[in-house]
């Protein structure tokens, strides 16, 4: 019974989200249990150019170190913001969410060869945060129980936390600037005299993922609850 309860709970996760998510855990514990080494996953040019281990282009986001403090907290944020993504401003548009994967990814990919980070997992969690705060500016967030914030100042929080534990900076700060661009290019430019949709999602990829309808019984996670945990708790402005 609480196998079947588990499932379906697991089942509700939304796509994307429940893939990602349990790839990253899958990844951890496989290396955890010495299956695969974090040499065989890490991001290098030059093992994917000239030994054409293509697959450093995916693993790399799929690791985020031994199971402890710093992995939980990923995981958490991680599936939380993914999540609300996904059921929020992204509902019923899995092949878009998709390609903000593909195109954060790729950038994150380029950047991530002339600052040389080996993985760029938590970056990548950091673009969701991102995006995910400057969609839901008016959400008052509280970190800890000792900041009182709304959303935008999220990635910054985390920036600073990160810090705090003497991690460096630069991973956080990537993933702010692969977020702002697609915000820029998908929500902000769009709007602006003369501006236009760049980021168009393949005709391929919405075959691939969209569906024509939604599952009417289906209950998403609310996208005005943004933390269930200490550090990330928040509400709606005037709510």
């Amino acid at each position: 019974m609480a196998y079947q309860t588990l499932q379906q709970e697991y089942l509700q996760i939304p796509v994307v989200t429940r893939a990602y998510t349990t790839a990253c855990v899958l990844t951890t514990a496989a290396v955890q249990l010495e299956i695969i080494t974090p040499f065989q996953l890490y991001f290098n040019p030059d093992l994917i150019l000239r030994n054409y281990q293509v697959w450093r282009l995916i693993t790399n986001f799929l690791f985020f170190g031994p199971v402890g403090f710093n992995f939980l907290f990923n995981m958490i944020f991680l599936y939380r913001y993914c999540r609300m993504l996904e059921e929020g401003s992204f509902r019923g548009r899995t092949a878009d969410f998709v390609y903000m994967f593909l195109f954060g990814g790729l950038l994150m990919t380029i950047f991530g060869i002339f600052v040389n980070l080996v993985f760029l997992g938590q970056a990548f969690t950091i673009m969701l945060v991102y995006v995910w705060s400057r969609r839901n500016p008016n959400v008052r967030m509280n970190f800890f129980g000792l900041l009182n914030f709304q959303a935008p100042f999220l990635p910054w929080v985390l920036m600073g936390f990160s810090l705090l534990l003497g991690n460096s900076i630069i991973v956080d700060l990537l993933g702010i600037a692969v977020g702002h661009v697609y915000f820029f290019l998908e929500d902000i430019f769009p709007n602006q005299p003369g501006g236009g949709r760049w980021l168009r999602t393949p005709l391929i990829i919405k075959m691939l993922f969209d569906t024509p309808e939604e599952d009417a019984n289906y209950n998403p996670l609310p996208e005005e609850r943004p933390g269930g945990f200490a550090w990330g708790e928040g509400q709606r402005l005037g709510g």
